[in-house]
Parts: structure tokens; C-alpha cells; sequence
């Protein structure tokens, strides 16, 4: 039985012998003819020769994979931080500010382009080497390996540059010390005071701090002191850098406790020689432009009333101007202070022509009213611009004289009687009260135009001086 068995396993391998043997060679021929076809279309696109380029690019990924190896990147944990449940890290920060990119009033922010190294030490990427030299890395490592997570805060918008790369760069010394270098542009929030607008100083801070990591896990320090910071040359329109000054300080939130923050101050003096050309000077000219119309006459009634609504609306538009360039702060600022003021010498110049132009209606009127108009008097030459008659027009000579009343002659009696020659060494003087010099003004109107052309330029005058002292 035994044997029966043996031979019928005999027969069996006997006959699958040719058929395992068969579908070896099928499969080698296959092989083979794969690797001619590729050999020949490898050839083909390359001008009958293999491109050495891909043997370049097979040995940098080689390469790679032999840092990884190297830094033993897959034997490690690299979501917890280095010395995770001992002592807070230490991370070094280093910032150069490459360029202030715009400083917006309206927004209240400003943008900036800075380069944010970051020092640390990890031993889980200490590297064994004979000749001590570090190794650079760029944005494909840095995905596989522990960063800190430093963010700014108060930030409205920000982002790393990419061109032509991620501008990401990442140094590994041998003894486990790491170089993190990045270039952001960042737009942050600045509480700006305007009450001084425009001849104000603003200070502001771009702050960084670590968002996951509060002090028990992660210390953040200026690297080098207040040499940490360092600029470029940097040059803005409207303001005049004076000081970029590091510092730090310690941040509280109640749900997760205290967290280092490192400040970046800079202090901006606004330049005004802008606002003096754009803002001042036009205001100044309005308003001077509006006292011509103290030595225009005051019977050209079309001429002084245009000229002070042209000098009411041009100075409209100013202050539209200015308040369309700025935020809606509910406090007043120094330009506002100006501008209104300056409107309202203007509109006082216009207030003042229709003062003279009323009280000189009401004396002519009582002139007239006082004396009889001659038959042969033309009215239609004695009307004025106004349409008021008026005292040089009618020839008040002709008209009788006005008697006087017994009360005035028995005053005047009265008066001659009792007031007696003063003696040697008296001085007599006659107190003129408000009413009295009040009426005197309405009699002789003209007199307004007078005290106008000296009291208006000494009041705009004296104003200047008080606003260039206290905000200059």
C-alpha cells in the first residue's frame, strides 16, 4: 500500500514538472521584455541614452532618506516637545524687521515683513559627526519634526512667504541645538490716540507668544538681550521711525493659565509738512480770504455775500476732506480743533457783513424817516445795491432843521445852571457807558468794517499761537 502510494505521488510531481517550468520562463521573458521596452523608450525620449538626471534624483532621494536615518526621525514621538514632564523649554527668539510695509489710520493696524528665528535644543536629533558641521534643512523636514508654535497676537492677517519656496529654513547642529528661521509678513492691531492728529507720536508692539504651551512647558526669551532686534534701513512716507525697543512680560488667561509674551515696540512721529501743504495752508488762505471783504464797500451787496459763501463752502470741503481720511473716533483731535475754528472765524466774516448791512438799513431808513424828501429827488438814483436810501445820496441841507423840544431846551437850561466852571487842577471825564457806545456803532455802521480789519486778524492771530504752542 505503502508503495502504490509513493508511485502515484511520483506520477503527479512527474507530470507538473513541465508546467511549473513554463510559467517560469513566461514570466522571465515578460520581465525581460519590460525592461527592454523601457530601456528603449528611456532611450528614445533621451536621444538613445539614459538621462543622467534621473540617476541625480534617485541619489537625492537616497540622500534624504539617509538624514532621516540619520536624525532617526521615525524612532521618536515628534508630537511632544522636547523633555516633555520636566522643566519649561527654552526657546530663544530672534527677530530682524526687514520693511513697515503701511501704517492705515482708518484701520488702526500696520504691516510688517520680519525674519523669525527661533533657538532650541533637542536631543532626540543629536547626530554623531567627526567634523562638527551642522545641517540645513528646508520646509519638507520641518513638517516631521517639533517647532515651537509661537503666534502674534492681535494679528488680523498673516502668511509665510512661498516664492520660489516656502522661505522656511531649519539648522541642525550635531549636539541637538536647531535653528529655526522664518520670513512672515504679518498685519497686527494698533491702538492709536488721535487726539493730538496730526501732530501726534503712536506707539505700537507687535507681540508673540506660544499658543498651546503656557510657562510650566515653554520659556520664551529675547536670544540675545535687546540686541535680538535688529532693522533694515527703513524709510515711510508719513512717519519718522525713533525707536524699535524689545521687551517682555507675562500673559493671563483664565482657562489655561500664564503665558510668556515677547514685545517688539516701535515708536512713530508722524511728519507734518504733508498736512501742512495739504491741510493748513489752504485753511489759513480761506480765512484770510474772507476778511477782503472788510475793504470791499459795504453797499456791493453781491460781492461780499458771494465772496463769503464761496469761502463758508470751500472750507466745507476741507474738513469733509480730512474726516473722510480718518477714523470715526468719538473724541476730538487737534486738526478738528483748527478746522472748525477757521470755519468759524469765516462765518463770523459773514455774519459780520449782514450786521453792517442791517445797521446801515436802519439809519438810512431813520433819515429818511426824519427829514421830507424834496419833489424833484430821484429815488432810483439814491437806491444802492441793498435797496436801502442812503445818507450821501440826498442832499440833507435843504431839509429845515429839526426844533428843538422844550424838555431838551429846559435840560439844557437846567444843565447851563447848576454845573459850574471847574476850578484849577480838575479833571473832568466822561463815562461812556455800553449802551451808549452800542448805539454810537449802529449810527456810524461803517465803523464795523473798521474794527473788523484789525480785530479779526489779531483774534486768528493770537488763536494760531495758542494751538502751535500746545500741540506743536
Amino acid at each position: 500500500m505503502r508503495l502504490a502510494l509513493l508511485a502515484l505521488r511520483l506520477m503527479v510531481l512527474a507530470w507538473l514538472w513541465p508546467v511549473t517550468q513554463l510559467n517560469s520562463s513566461t514570466f522571465a521573458n515578460k520581465k525581460r521584455h519590460k525592461e527592454v521596452y523601457v530601456g528603449e523608450n528611456t532611450k528614445a525620449k533621451h536621444g538613445g541614452r539614459v538621462d543622467l538626471k534621473m540617476k541625480k534624483l534617485d541619489s537625492t532621494k537616497s540622500l534624504l532618506i539617509k538624514s532621516e536615518q540619520l536624525l532617526r526621525i521615525e524612532d521618536h514621538d515628534f508630537a511632544m516637545r522636547p523633555g516633555f514632564g520636566g522643566s519649561a523649554l527654552p526657546v530663544g527668539i530672534d527677530v530682524q524687521v526687514e520693511s513697515i510695509d503701511s501704517i492705515s489710520e482708518v484701520n488702526m493696524d500696520f504691516t510688517m515683513t520680519l525674519y523669525l528665528r527661533h533657538y532650541w535644543q533637542d536631543d532626540r536629533l543629536a547626530f554623531p559627526s567627526s567634523s562638527n558641521k551642522s545641517r540645513t534643512f528646508d520646509a519638507r523636514l520641518v513638517k516631521k519634526i517639533w517647532v515651537p508654535d509661537v503666534f502674534f497676537v492681535h494679528s488680523k492677517r498673516s502668511f509665510i512667504h512661498d516664492t520660489t519656496m516656502e522661505n522656511i529654513m531649519l539648522r541642525v547642529f550635531p549636539d541637538g541645538n536647531i535653528l529655526y528661521s522664518v520670513r512672515i509678513t504679518v498685519t497686527a492691531l494698533c491702538s492709536m490716540d488721535f487726539s493730538s492728529f496730526p501732530l501726534d507720536t503712536q506707539n505700537c508692539s507687535l507681540e508673540l507668544e506660544s499658543y498651546a504651551y503656557n510657562e510650566n512647558d515653554l520659556m520664551l526669551y529675547w536670544k540675545n538681550g535687546n540686541d535680538s532686534l535688529r532693522t533694515d534701513e527703513i524709510v515711510l512716507s508719513q512717519f519718522f521711525i525713533e525707536d524699535f525697543q524689545p521687551s517682555f512680560g507675562l500673559a493671563f488667561y483664565s482657562s489655561t493659565g500664564w503665558y510668556n509674551r515677547l514685545y517688539i515696540n516701535f515708536i512713530l512721529r508722524r511728519h507734518i509738512f504733508f498736512f501742512m501743504l495739504q491741510t493748513y495752508f489752504p485753511t489759513m488762505l480761506m480765512v484770510m480770504l474772507s476778511w477782503v471783504s472788510f475793504w470791499i464797500d459795504r453797499r456791493a451787496v453781491p460781492a461780499r455775500v458771494s465772496l463769503g459763501i464761496t469761502t463758508v463752502l470751500t472750507m466745507s470741503t476741507i474738513i469733509t476732506g480730512v474726516s473722510a481720511s480718518m477714523p470715526q473716533v468719538s473724541y476730538v483731535k487737534a486738526v478738528d480743533i483748527y478746522l472748525w475754528a477757521s470755519f468759524l472765524f469765516v462765518f463770523l466774516s459773514v455774519i459780520e457783513y449782514a450786521a453792517v448791512n442791517y445797521f446801515t438799513t436802519v439809519e438810512e431808513m431813520k433819515k429818511l424817516k426824519n427829514a421830507k424828501i424834496p419833489s424833484n429827488f430821484d429815488t432810483t438814483q439814491a437806491m444802492a445795491f441793498d435797496g436801502c436810501f442812503h445818507d450821501n445820496d440826498i442832499d440833507l441841507v435843504s431839509f429845515p432843521e429839526v426844533s428843538i423840544t422844550p424838555n431838551t431846551d429846559r435840560n439844557t437850561q437846567s444843565r447851563n445852571s447848576t454845573v459850574s466852571a471847574p476850578t484849577e487842577g480838575t479833571r473832568l471825564r466822561r463815562r461812556n457807558t455800553l449802551k451808549y457806545n452800542l448805539s454810537y456803532i449802529r449810527s456810524n455802521s461803517y465803523m464795523i468794517d473798521s474794527y473788523s480789519r484789525v480785530i479779526f486778524p489779531m483774534a486768528y492771530l493770537l488763536f494760531n499761537i495758542i494751538y502751535w504752542s500746545l500741540y506743536a
